[in-house]
């Protein structure tokens, strides 16, 4: 995954520029949406995060605020990228509505589904 955020005075700035990375990053499964984002920095579960995100060719960034659900540390065995996963907060619906409209499709591309 080439995301890489910047940290800037307590503020993530993460740059998503293709539809795959996005696929990659966006976690539909969690309530009210979710992003992994890989980061170095060391984060509590639970923790606020505030981020300013780039989407693909959305002239402005996104303001995102969530809470930290899950934490990969850098030492992750399997050579997993280090990072957090964040619960988007209820606030975000205009982001999950974007990143949604982006995938069209894409998220349910994997799932099996029965046809009885």
């Amino acid at each position: 995954m080439s995301l890489v955020p910047r940290i800037s005075h307590g503020i993530l700035s993460l740059a998503i520029q293709t539809k795959e990375e996005l696929y990659k990053a966006f976690m539909p499964f969690v309530t009210n949406g979710g992003l992994f984002i890989p980061t170095p920095r060391a984060y509590q579960l639970g923790e606020e995060v505030f981020m300013l995100l780039s989407l693909m060719d959305e002239p402005d960034k996104l303001p995102v605020t969530g809470k930290v659900i899950w934490v990969t540390p850098r030492v992750a065995q399997g050579g997993r990228v280090p990072g957090i996963g964040i619960q988007l907060s209820p606030d975000d619906n205009t982001l999950v509505r974007k990143v949604e409209t982006y995938l069209a499709g894409s998220l349910n591309s994997g799932r099996r589904t029965n046809s009885m």
